[in-house]
């Protein structure tokens, strides 16, 4: 029995992690170790960037498994027992060499994010019972047509990947997907638009870019425009089919046979607004620099400072439940994202870095505690104190920080956000620095938010803390947009931008953008 599965049964542990060369060579000489598939209890498998072709058939026992990650290997294809993991809600099948894949992965009906990029794809099969389903990336495989998931049953997908395909055709159809706020068909062959995307009433985000479309001036709106520009000429120039057209001119008919645009049925209902988030324009002498180290870490970052904050003990202590709530929920407990608070006024002035650093390397004063120490030193003491908790307690299951601590186990190195001064002031997914904790006295937030997944996840994130802000303290929200720049001081993202924070109609927050 390896050591790492050794540990974990005598542990009782619910993840468990397997990744790098030294994995590599074991399976190379004797095979994965099957005795991980007795450990029923698993909740999280990571088996990443090693010389893994196949995927055995005891996969099956891990009834309880929410989390399969198996990017990074040599895997061909995709054992159907691994179909049967019917709790499974997140599953990475990335830059694999996976050629087809079961129609049985239909049956995965608790999934919500399921990415399958960088393989060799030509075939997706059909999802329509997937309701669960949130985020699907398929970019740069070799699908010539569009993936059949155009279905009402897909009610919750938010974000669409299908970049570095050969994709001809978007179907007409797109319009039946109305969660759908992310789209990325970039260097596909798309000639035509469907004028239903512009149904895509919840797209914040589109990428068209590199498909050789016929339409000239839509050719070069996609290349220099934001996607509101792009589906507003969508709407007023690209065809919709027969059908679609009849079932829309339908639907907008108003009981006296008037009809009315999206827009004007959506400043109806706003129209008597209970709060507002005032949005300041970006500070040109303060930005967030994103180094190329975070890459293949943890890249996507999004930010902004709240101004104006006003706490007294018991509305900090909802706050802190808030972030609490939204990272087992939106965040799905770190996996996809971790959301940090600092008082802004305990930052030195300056600009901010995210980049990463070695675990012996990385100095921080973990939040609520006194002494500096390195990042392999706040592992291991995190490590021992959520066994002792185990032990005293007699549970299986770790509370607090201590719960998130595989999501970094074995990593060579540790993501970080630096000050002025190269102090760590964060370090996702785990903790951030004491030296710019938030209390009740903190007037001015600055809010971070980091994922593994992508950039739209950041700012969805961002706009659901802030949305959750307001409705829980009845109070205006005065938020001032950051800038993140890449190592080259090209811009990467503005947060927030005037494609978020659209809220849902039934919203009662107005967006006052200065």
């Amino acid at each position: 029995m390896w050591p790492e599965v050794e540990k974990a049964k005598n542990e009782n542990r619910h993840e468990i992690i397997l990744t790098g060369g030294e994995i590599s060579q074991r399976i190379e000489k004797n095979g994965l170790d099957l005795s991980v598939f007795n450990l029923i209890g698993l909740n999280f498998l990571n088996i990443s960037d090693t010389i893994l072709n196949t995927i055995p058939d005891e996969i099956a026992k891990l009834t309880n498994l929410q989390t399969l990650l198996l990017h990074s290997n040599k895997l061909e294809e995709i054992n159907e027992s691994l179909c049967r993991l019917d709790k499974l809600k997140t599953l990475d099948l990335s830059r694999n060499a996976i050629k087809v894949l079961p129609d049985t992965l239909a049956n995965l009906l608790h999934l919500v994010t399921l990415n399958i990029s960088g393989n060799k794809l030509e075939n997706f099969p059909a999802l329509s019972k997937n309701s669960k389903l949130s985020v699907l990336d398929l970019s740069n495989n070799k699908l010539k047509s569009f993936p059949q998931i155009c279905s009402e049953e897909l009610a919750n997908l938010s974000e669409l990947k299908l970049h570095g395909n050969e994709i001809e055709e978007i179907p007409n159809t797109i319009s039946s997907l109305p969660a759908l706020k992310l789209f990325d068909i970039s260097s596909n062959k798309i000639k035509v638009i469907p004028g239903e995307l512009s149904d895509c009433h919840k797209l914040k985000e589109i990428n068209l870019k590199s498909n050789p479309i016929a339409d000239r001036r839509l050719f070069k709106l996609i290349d220099q425009c934001r996607t509101k520009q792009v589906l507003d000429y969508v709407k007023q120039h690209c065809t919709k089919s027969a059908v679609t057209t009849q079932v829309t001119n339908s639907k907008s008919k108003n009981k006296k046979g008037m009809s009315k645009s999206i827009d004007e049925v959506e400043n109806e209902v706003n129209t008597d607004y209970k709060y507002s988030i005032n949005v300041k324009h970006v500070d040109e002498n303060f930005k967030v620099l994103v180094m190329n180290a975070v890459k293949n870490v943890r890249e996507h970052f999004a930010a902004c400072i709240l101004h104006n904050v006003k706490f007294n003990e018991e509305s900090f202590k909802k706050f802190i439940q808030l972030q609490n709530k939204l990272h087992d929920t939106i965040c799905d407990k770190r996996n996809t994202a971790t959301i940090a608070t600092h008082d802004f006024n305990k930052i030195p002035s300056g600009n901010l870095t995210y980049t990463t650093s070695p675990p012996n390397d990385l100095l921080i004063t973990p939040l609520n505690r006194t002494t500096a120490m390195t990042g392999a030193e706040l592992f291991n003491k995190l490590q021992t104190e959520a066994n002792n908790l185990r032990k005293e307690k007699k549970r299986n299951t770790y509370s607090g920080i201590h719960k998130y601590l595989y999501l970094i186990e074995g990593k060579p190195l540790y993501p970080c956000l630096l000050n002025e001064k190269n102090e760590v002031i964060s370090f996702p997914p785990i903790t951030n620095s004491d030296i710019s904790k938030i209390e009740v006295g903190t007037t001015k937030i600055f809010v971070e938010v980091t994922s593994s997944v992508s950039q739209f996840v950041c700012k969805n994130v961002l706009d659901t803390l802030l949305k959750e802000m307001v409705l829980l303290f009845g109070k205006d929200l005065d938020v001032q947009q950051v800038k993140t720049v890449d190592h080259e001081d090209h811009l990467k993202v503005v947060y927030p931008s005037k494609t978020d924070l659209n809220f849902e109609v039934n919203v009662p927050i107005k967006i006052v953008r200065g």
